[in-house]
């Protein structure tokens, strides 16, 4: 006969926390120093990276400020510096973009309106 194998619904809530609490410690133990700043970097990048609607995005910025301190104005400050001239660069090349899909539209309405007549 099969013996039937163990689930985590076999324990109690405590016992499956203690099973938990006792897996992350043991796995924390066995991880070398890089492996460890490799998975910290993994998990603070995803916290920070992939907010959700304005509450997640307004604690990473507070987040964010807490760890610059007095710094943080000066660097927002350099980031905007940094990359306002290819916001508006991106921004012309749109603009330009959207434009020339407008005359192609409206190239193609008129060329449509004549060719109606010319039958």
């Amino acid at each position: 006969m099969k013996k039937k194998s163990i689930s985590y619904a076999d324990l109690s809530k405590k016992q499956l926390q203690h099973l938990k609490d006792l897996y992350v410690q043991k796995k924390v133990e066995c991880m070398s120093h890089q492996e460890l700043k490799e998975f910290v970097l993994e998990i603070i990048s995803h916290h920070i990276n992939d907010t959700i609607g304005k509450e997640e995005e307004m604690e990473a910025w507070k987040e964010i400020s807490d760890f610059y301190g007095d710094q943080f104005e000066i660097i927002i400050l350099e980031i905007q510096q940094k990359y306002a001239n290819n916001e508006s660069l991106q921004n012309y090349e749109e603009d330009t973009q959207e434009r020339r899909l407008e005359l192609l539209e409206k190239n193609s309405i008129d060329k449509a309106k004549q060719d109606m007549w010319n039958d």
